[in-house]
């Protein structure tokens, strides 16, 4: 396990050195999280209520979205991007190779860049928008350690969708498309444009019930208040259970993977 949290330590300081980029990025979650909320205004403001949420909650739910955008990578920039143009040259027999697991590998490499994420990008939007906006966010330190682990799991959720989208460039040879999907995919049924809780019928019954509600839904709800007691429970066994499904089909697809590699480009 020490390898592993080399690993992790390893992705946080390497996305730590692009310090103008990071300050770009708070900057932009910082503007488009103005512009959110202030839609998220005049919405409440014709519906009080809209999908459970006063303004403040709703207002805090915007903020909480551009705190785990990057952080759930929901738009790319994670691993999988590397992954997926090893696979096409055939770098990937090289990690192979290695005396270490890919998948653990991968894993460490991609919490160690949500957690820089988390502090580097987070944070600040989350605290700026706590200034300009009456936001409902907790008082109560538990509620806070509550967040983090469900934002962690949701972190692992994360990594085990996109490491599934990578592994298909073993077959497709070019993975990009597939990751495009997702991506757009992951900004739906994240809650990342609206709650899931507005989402009508059916459709808010499956949203809910998807991985991708893992990575904001869950946690924007553990912050709101809405998980508390067995509802808290329910809803790190329900992240849990994605994680434990997820990273095992991550597991088969890896193995049937590396039974058939193809080097690309001599």
């Amino acid at each position: 396990m020490r390898l592993y949290a080399v690993v992790a330590a390893g992705g946080f300081r390497r996305f730590a050195t692009y310090r103008i980029a990071t300050v770009a990025g708070v900057f932009t979650n910082s503007v488009f999280g103005f512009i959110m909320a202030y839609t998220y205004i005049a919405l409440w403001h014709e519906r009080p209520h809209l999908g459970g949420y006063d303004q403040a909650q709703a207002l805090t739910y915007v903020w909480m979205g551009q705190a785990l955008l990057t952080t759930m990578a929901l738009m790319g920039g994670g691993f999988e991007d590397e992954l997926i143009e090893r696979i096409r040259t055939g770098d990937i027999a090289i990690d192979l190779y290695r005396p270490a697991d890919l998948q653990l590998w991968w894993l460490a490499s991609d919490l160690g860049r949500a957690a820089f994420q988390l502090l580097g990008r987070g944070v600040l939007p989350m605290a700026l928008g706590a200034l300009a906006f009456p936001l409902a966010l907790p008082s109560d330190p538990f509620v806070w350690g509550a967040v983090l682990l469900s934002v962690v799991l949701g972190m692992v959720v994360s990594f085990a969708l996109r490491y599934l989208v990578a592994l298909s460039g073993f077959w497709l040879l070019d993975g990009a498309g597939a990751a495009q999907i997702a991506w757009l995919a992951g900004m739906f049924f994240s809650g990342m444009l609206l709650p899931l809780n507005l989402f009508p019928g059916l459709l808010g019954e499956v949203a809910r019930a998807l991985p991708w509600s893992s990575l904001l839904q869950v946690p924007a709800d553990v912050v709101l208040g809405k998980r508390t007691g067995w509802g808290l429970l329910n809803a790190y066994a329900f992240q849990l259970g994605w994680a434990v499904v997820l990273l095992a089909a991550g597991r088969m697809l890896q193995s049937a993977a590396t039974r058939r590699v193809v080097v690309q480009g001599g």
